[in-house]
């Protein structure tokens, strides 16, 4: 019987030699369940390769990993599903076959799914990415709506700050990172993520409470989101306005002051904010992008990126946001910079980033984590968007409200 065993070893090892798949152990696991879809990211100490298909009655996705040992953290998958996972029930894993992984999924619904590898970047070891969409969702986004979805009023009452206008603007708001992408860390070990996600509730609740306006999150929890996607979610609600909040960090920790961007076409306005952009939109890279989609709002957004309409109207609001935060904080720049942020990249809606605090400075860093301080940083945005929309009332269009 040892002789037997003897040789299944050596032909598994065979067999993974000349497949040119080394043997890998899962270190690390993780869960992300959104709206949207659901990641599963799988770290590894070493490359993996895999295969994947779908199977109905049941719903089940397949996926067959090359070279994978079983491991503890292989084992634990289960336990890190949750009830309010819209996609995922359960997950069972098992040698298919010799040298061969087999996970399967089972699922509560029809998927759409997008699996990909990431090769080590940063803390990150070697990384194999399930993303589950939902089957219907067109291009891999869920049909955006305002997340209370409350119908918008559109019969507002006159009050002694009645709108200029006859119908609701609606404000996207982006928490910038979140899930795999946890932003800048300060020295206390604060995430940016969960500090942008706190301002923008705090800034949409605000908004919510204005007689004339509603806010949209783009991402209301943990979970990461291309850039392109937050800039597609603005526009399949048609949002007037996006705001993207971050509190980003910067190479030297003295670092300090709130500033607000807008996109440039032609460069950055400062080395630090060319810094801050690169840095901004390699978030991509570190959540991880399947990049062989190919997504039509991306593709519509680079063609359209000639249009300067947005680019003057973004000035103006980030200067009037600037102006408020400068009454709450010190300002890293006096004026609005500008550089080539992706997320900022909407054609037809006036869109800036507004860092919020240098995460970096340790000072700044405790007055971040300060509730009152976040209201603060909350009351200064709206005040900024309330002043454009003042001076610059939404135009009229297709109604995105309905009367109560």
């Amino acid at each position: 019987m040892a002789g037997i065993y003897r040789v299944l070893t050596a032909w598994l090892m065979l067999l993974l030699i000349n497949t040119g798949v080394s043997a890998g152990t899962l270190t690390a696991a993780r869960m992300w369940p959104s709206p949207d879809y659901t990641r599963v990211t799988l770290e590894s100490d070493a490359p993996l390769s895999f295969k994947y298909f779908t199977l109905s009655d049941p719903e089940r996705l397949v996926v067959d990993i090359e070279g994978l040992a079983q491991s503890d953290t292989l084992a634990g998958l289960p336990a890190l599903i949750t009830t309010a996972d819209p996609y995922v029930s359960n997950v069972r894993s098992g040698i298919n076959r010799p040298g061969v992984m087999r996970l399967v999924f089972d699922l509560k619904t029809q998927v759409r799914p997008s699996i990909f590898a990431i090769n080590p970047m940063g803390d990150y070891a070697h990384r194999l990415v399930i993303d589950l969409y939902s089957a219907t969702a067109p291009d891999n986004l869920a049909q955006a709506q305002p997340a209370d979805n409350k119908p918008l009023r559109t019969n507002v009452p006159a009050t002694s700050e009645a709108p200029k206008f006859n119908r609701l603007a609606l404000v996207a708001i982006d928490a910038g990172h979140g899930g795999e992408d946890p932003g800048a860390i300060g020295a206390r070990g604060s995430r940016e993520k969960h500090i942008t996600l706190k301002v923008a509730r705090k800034l949409k609740e605000k908004i919510d409470a204005e007689p004339n306006m509603r806010a949209y999150l783009t991402r209301d929890g943990d979970y990461f989101i291309p850039l392109h996607e937050r800039v597609s979610k603005a526009r399949a609600v048609k949002a007037d306005l996006f705001v993207s909040v971050h509190a980003d960090a910067f190479m030297r920790p003295e670092a300090r002051g709130s500033s607000v961007f807008a996109l440039s076409e032609n460069g950055a306005t400062s080395a630090a904010a060319r810094w801050l952009a690169k840095r901004e939109n390699d978030a991509d890279l570190i959540g991880g992008v399947n990049i062989d989609v190919k997504d039509k709002y991306l593709k519509r957004t680079l063609i359209d990126l000639s249009q300067t309409a947005s680019i003057n109207d973004s000035l103006r609001l980030a200067g009037y946001v600037l102006r408020e935060i400068g009454e709450i904080n010190t300002l890293h720049k006096d004026d609005v910079e500008q550089a080539g942020f992706a997320v900022l990249k909407a054609p037809d809606i006036p869109s800036i980033l507004v860092e919020t605090a240098f995460i970096s400075n340790p000072e700044e860093e405790k007055r971040l984590n300060d509730e009152a301080y976040q209201d603060k940083l909350a009351n200064a945005i709206l005040g900024g968007i309330k002043t454009y929309f003042d001076r610059h009332p939404p135009a009229g269009r297709t109604k995105i409200a309905r009367e109560m």
